[in-house]
């Protein structure tokens, strides 16, 4: 069980979500990134009707489903190839296992990347075992082509450890 003061900690990592990583970062790109977290409830209604909705997060405890999104934008005028977005996962957090298959992940830092089910890790006595949700450690996406004007968003689902 987490203590009072881990969850207070792994709260105020949330409602400071690091922006997104791009690979146009370090040049002058036109496309905007904006990042936000938001909790997923789920309630159900008097004729037990579950519904989902996300919201802020507030008080946050181990199991908590979140998701991770990152809004982006084409603000200038010509088309943006191959723009790539990488969100390095909060350590307070796991990808879900929902989480889209094809999803591009590193387990290592962002040293390698492929889908969950090609990467390894490597156990402390030395062997290897296919990689887990809870092994991810960045997300990534590339996006081929982003028109003048064309905006989009990005998503993943994660879960507080």
């Amino acid at each position: 069980m987490k203590t009072l003061k881990q969850m207070v900690a792994a709260l105020l990592v949330f409602s400071s979500v690091a922006m997104p990583i791009s690979a146009h970062a370090q040049g002058r790109s036109p496309v905007s990134l904006s990042g936000d977290v938001m909790a997923v409830e789920t309630s159900v209604d008097e004729a037990g009707n579950e519904s989902t909705q996300l919201v802020e997060p507030s008080v946050i405890v181990p199991g908590d489903r979140l998701v991770f999104g990152t809004d982006y934008a084409n603000q200038g005028a010509e088309p943006v190839e191959n723009f790539v977005v990488t969100n390095p996962l909060p350590s307070a957090v796991r990808l879900a296992p929902d989480a889209d298959a094809e999803l591009t992940v590193s387990v290592d830092g962002g040293v390698t990347w492929g889908t969950l089910g090609t990467l390894t890790v490597a156990n402390e006595d030395g062997t290897t075992r296919t990689a887990a949700h809870a092994d991810v450690t960045h997300v990534r996406w590339t996006i081929a082509s982003i028109a003048p004007g064309e905006s989009g968003r990005l998503e993943y689902p994660a879960i507080i450890r």
